[in-house]
């Protein structure tokens, strides 16, 4: 019998259009009807906050994903944790020391929130706000004719 290839299916990346991704992002919060969706609700309101022009997708069988100029986060539940993971986030200050998973990469670092923890508010905008201007300059210099 053959092999089946490692390679047979990627994982799906599809964007929902972001009318359908916000609504997508609704119904899983309705869904999590615990602490886990209190705390996404509220990193999401802090998220758009931060950066009005926040675009928000969904990507990677139905996590929540908040893009400008690129990914600046994503939104995933678990049991014990609703965990944000910054896509640059190796590349930001963190002053106020959220990042507390993930820390080991090159790239990415994450907050897990765990039940009845408060959300620093202000660093997190600050930390929102320095992923924004990653993206952004990351996008210009992509655009800028090379030398």
């Amino acid at each position: 019998m053959p092999r089946a290839s490692s390679r047979s299916k990627p994982i799906s990346t599809s964007t929902a259009a972001p009318e359908d991704a916000a609504q997508q992002i609704d119904a899983k919060i309705a869904a999590l009807d615990d602490w886990r969706g209190k705390t996404l609700a509220q990193l999401r309101s802090i998220i758009h906050k931060a950066d009005p022009d926040v675009v928000e997708t969904v990507k990677w069988r139905g996590v929540p994903v908040w893009e400008h100029d690129g990914i600046l986060c994503t939104g995933e539940t678990y049991k014990a944790a609703v965990k944000m993971t910054f896509a640059h986030g190796a590349k930001l200050d963190d002053p106020k020391g959220l990042f507390n998973s993930s820390l080991e990469g090159n790239t990415r670092r994450a907050i897990d929130v765990h039940e009845g923890e408060k959300i620093n508010e202000a660093a997190l905008k600050a930390l929102i706000r320095a992923a924004v201007a990653f993206n952004t300059a990351k996008a210009k210099a992509k655009k800028s004719p090379s030398r």
